[in-house]
């Protein structure tokens, strides 16, 4: 793409088919979020490594601010705007990509140019994997006995088959470093990174973590 996106720089990482909340109350993603909304228009979200999610202050200027290349197009799915200065949207998260350059503008919004990574290839779920569909499905069933559908952290459609989609899942709800979830949302092997997150889970099996 030779057109510049705006950046939404977190301290999460969100992956293809995941949902994401924002609360919004800066003027630089106010007024993004609102064009975005009324364009049709993707955001790209990017996990930092340097600075927060709030601006922060440093003497005259502000503190420096740095995030991964590789991030996800959030498109936006519910708006909210009930009062003035604050916005609530949920998204959900479509196509990877790697920045080939950005830059912050004055007022503080990062934009960048972005290379449109492949989908992941349909890759059906190995049998000696498959007990992570059923664990997911088992944890979303008790999730729901507590808080209603719309408060799951897996929201429809599923696709349980699927090793990207499934991979994608659990490594959204493991508890591990963010550098550990960034890479592998990055991994171009869905197969692997599957593998990767069972490992995970199954070190994990029997925890009360999840």
């Amino acid at each position: 793409m030779d057109t510049e996106i705006p950046l939404f720089p977190l301290r999460s990482v969100l992956f293809p088919g995941g949902h994401l909340p924002l609360q919004l109350f800066e003027p630089r993603y106010l007024d993004m979020v609102q064009r975005c909304h009324a364009q049709g228009q993707a955001f790209g979200v990017v996990a930092l490594t340097e600075g927060e999610e709030v601006r922060q202050r440093d003497g005259e200027g502000f503190r420096r601010e740095a995030f991964h290349e590789v991030g996800t197009l959030a498109r936006i799915e519910h708006f909210e705007h009930e009062q003035p200065g604050l916005i609530r949207i949920r998204t959900r998260g479509t196509q990877r990509f790697r920045l080939l350059d950005s830059r912050c503008l004055s007022h503080g919004l990062w934009v960048g140019r972005p290379e449109l990574l492949p989908a992941d290839i349909a890759t059906p779920v190995p049998e000696d994997l498959r007990h992570a569909a059923r664990q997911l499905q088992d944890l979303l069933a008790n999730w729901r006995e507590r808080a209603g559908p719309e408060q799951l952290p897996v929201q429809p459609p599923h696709a349980w088959d699927d090793a990207g989609w499934l991979a994608n899942r659990w490594a959204e709800l493991l508890p591990m470093p963010a550098g550990d979830r960034q890479r592998l949302m990055a991994l171009d092997n869905p197969l692997l990174r599957l593998e990767l997150a069972v490992d995970r889970l199954d070190a994990l099996s029997g925890s009360a973590t999840l």
